[in-house]
């Protein structure tokens, strides 16, 4: 029986009405089992008398006996269930690697429910329960179940560590506040318990709120990616287009330029077709005439013969071909032609990428005024820090180390050590200037060479018409328009400074693959005056928008 009932599920001892093992199970005519408490009520219930299961009508309620063989296979169900939670309650009790055992517990070790300081013994449920009950036990101090117990001990007078001395910040026993710690700050350890666990309530508040700012610090680290995969999406996709659309301009460029060619030859070997069949008709004609000559030339009769020559002397003369000929066409010109149209729409989708990148770099626009204690003692500042020009005269002012002495200088108040920043200057009338931007630790007295070796990142104009970038060594620049409003561009983290033709929105020059790592100032240079030849001011003008 128990070998068969092993192989028996719990599903087989169910009662479909509780979905319980049968209590009391009874067997009804059409073969089905049931808790005879739940066949009853649901006859009870509903009438006619009806089986759940398949639904089979009895008019006449069966008589219900109890099925003897199932009631008793259910039991043995019963019990074996039970005997296995039993077992496995058992194995949830017993300690594992990492839990305290049971000190009292002799095999197997059943897990410590709680530790008592008095005892020096840590007790599982069972053998915890006279701590729970024995009032002379129930004084005892028990906590969560520790191990190492016997560390909870003085070593020197084998008291238990109850009290904490401040003075030494150690755990003491009774006896050695009486001896070793007598004049000492000591508290109980509950007391110094409770300060270090606000102390730490405190610090975990703090490291939660350093977590939170990291987990910020990640999604804002995360969003920046984000936007920067979306750039660079928009930027290849940009590319893409520019790119295909050059493409497709030399592609048509070059059909256009083959088939202009081949046109050409195709025009001279239709020429040359025409010689050539005109040569060959002739050549016919020739023939014929020469095979009549000939025969003529073998008659003896003397009338036929000068008859038939006259004949031949009244032919129509044949074409004079010594100054015909067929020159090849000429190609002069026609691949620079359609590179120079290929160039113009070069030209066009440039200054289209030009102006996309300058709407770009406008947004980052800062307002930015200038630092009359950096000013050289003959420029002349407005008022609101806007313009700046050269005076004649030198104003007496106090040579602060920030103050360029010797060069008609000026920085600005506002310096940048991170991003990008954006400003434009209003250049027109001048005949001389400098603009771009200068690090702080840069030489401000005596004779100064602009160069990026020495902290300083500028254009210049000289001679009314002569740009330059110093780039050290200097860099002539050709441009298509003189600038009346000049654009300046700094991306500290890529190392770029950018100069534009804001008008044109055309680009002027940029410096690539600088190394910044102080502290950046936008600087300018109105450069002398010239007897009124430059008297026109750099004026830092408000940055326009453009849609």
């Amino acid at each position: 029986m128990s070998a068969a009932s092993c192989l028996l599920t719990e599903d087989q001892f169910l009662c479909s009405i509780c979905l319980d093992v049968f209590t009391d199970p009874v067997t009804i005519p059409c073969g089905h089992n049931f808790c005879k408490t739940c066949i009853t009520e649901h006859w009870n219930i509903n009438v006619p008398c009806q089986c759940p299961n398949c639904k089979k009508v009895f008019y006449t309620r069966p008589q219900l006996k109890v099925n003897t063989f199932i009631s008793e296979m259910a039991a043995q169900f019963r019990q074996s269930a039970q005997q296995k939670a039993s077992s496995s309650s058992l194995e949830q009790q017993v300690s594992k690697p990492g839990e305290v055992p049971c000190d009292v517990c002799t095999g197997t070790k059943l897990k410590a429910l709680k530790s008592c300081l008095v005892c020096l013994v840590s007790y599982c449920e069972t053998h915890l329960e006279p701590h729970l009950t024995m009032s002379g036990l129930k004084r005892h101090q028990l906590i969560d179940p520790v191990e190492n117990l016997e560390g909870r001990m003085c070593t020197k007078h084998d008291k238990l560590l109850e009290l904490f001395c401040k003075t030494d910040q150690m755990c003491v026993c009774m006896l050695c506040t009486v001896l070793d710690h007598k004049t000492h700050d000591v508290v109980p350890l509950k007391e110094e318990y409770e300060g270090k666990k606000a102390e730490l309530g405190k610090t975990e508040a703090e490291i939660q709120q350093m977590i939170q700012k990291r987990r910020l610090k990640i999604q804002e680290i995360k969003h920046s990616v984000e936007l920067s995969k979306e750039g660079a999406d928009r930027e290849i996709a940009n590319g893409v287009q520019v790119f295909t659309t050059l493409k497709e301009s030399v592609e048509r460029s070059q059909a256009e330029l083959i088939h202009t060619i081949k046109e050409k030859q195709r025009k001279t070997e239709k020429q040359a077709e025409d010689f050539i069949k005109e040569l060959e008709q002739e050549i016919s004609e020739l023939k014929k005439r020469s095979s009549e000559v000939d025969q003529l030339s073998q008659s003896e009769d003397h009338l036929h013969l000068l008859q038939s020559f006259l004949s031949l002397t009244a032919a129509p003369p044949t074409k004079d071909w010594t100054e015909v000929s067929v020159r090849p066409p000429s190609y002069e010109g026609t691949v620079v032609r359609a590179v120079n149209q290929l160039e113009k729409t070069l030209s066009k989708q440039m200054k289209k990428l030009f102006e996309v990148e300058l709407k770009r770099v406008q947004q980052y626009a800062v307002d930015v005024t200038l630092d009359p204690d950096t000013a050289h003692p003959k420029l002349i500042l407005s008022d609101d820090g806007k313009q700046v020009k050269h005076g004649d005269v030198k104003k007496k002012l106090r040579n602060n180390p920030e103050r360029f002495d010797n060069c008609v200088y000026v920085l600005t108040k506002q310096s940048f050590s991170s991003g990008r920043f954006y400003y434009e200057v209003q250049v027109k009338g001048k005949t001389e200037w400098d603009l771009g931007v200068a690090r702080e630790s840069i030489n401000r007295k005596g004779i100064i060479t602009l160069r990026p070796q020495n902290g300083y990142w500028t254009i210049w104009l000289r001679n009314e018409n002569e740009y330059k970038a110093l780039a050290g060594p200097s860099v002539s620049l050709s441009l298509q328009s003189q600038p009346e409003k000049v654009g300046v561009f700094v991306d500290y983290e890529e190392g770029l400074v950018s100069f534009y033709d804001v008008d044109a929105a055309a680009l002027i020059y940029s410096f690539t693959g600088c190394s910044f790592t102080e502290k950046l100032y936008p600087y300018f240079g109105p450069s002398l005056n010239y007897g009124g030849k430059n008297s026109a001011p750099l004026i830092i003008s408000p940055v326009n928008h453009t849609e």
